[in-house]
């Protein structure tokens, strides 16, 4: 029984470091693969998207305020109160107990759906920054199609 804690302790704790790495990044942009990106690589590519997202800094822009884990707490918060309150209307039927049974899971499963969408929901800079590191792409030769 000990080990068997040990190991689902395990994957709790690797999973939530997986989440808070995700949970961490910021907007990046998105190339379509076009002549430019074939002929240097994906990797110094990506070097020039540093570069240009390090000269909108520079020149005083921010990539926004907007991150995954704020992502993440919005939807879980809106999941909370969402599904406790399906959970509670639901458990109606079940008295008082019933209610109560039906706020705690709806209100756990909420949380989850909500992190979870909030975690996959796309990541947009603010508009001068973006205009920025898009047009310094442009004029290395890259297509951007977006950002994530």
């Amino acid at each position: 029984m000990a080990m068997r804690c040990r190991v689902v302790q395990t994957r709790v704790l690797i999973v939530g470091l997986v989440l808070s790495m995700v949970a961490c990044s910021s907007p990046h942009p998105i190339l379509r693969s076009n002549a430019k990106v074939l002929l240097q690589g994906r990797e110094a590519s990506n070097l020039d998207v540093d570069v240009c997202q390090q000269k909108a800094e520079a020149a005083g822009l921010q990539p926004g305020t907007g991150s995954r884990s704020g992502n993440m707490a919005a939807g879980a918060a809106l999941g909370v109160v969402a599904g406790a309150a399906v959970g509670a209307s639901t458990g109606l039927i079940g008295g008082p107990t019933g209610v109560a049974i039906g706020a705690a899971a709806g209100g756990g499963l909420g949380l989850i759906i909500g992190i979870v969408g909030g975690a996959y929901k796309p990541l947009e800079p603010d508009p001068p920054y973006a205009d920025m590191v898009v047009r310094c792409l442009i004029e290395k030769g890259y297509d951007v199609t977006g950002w994530e």
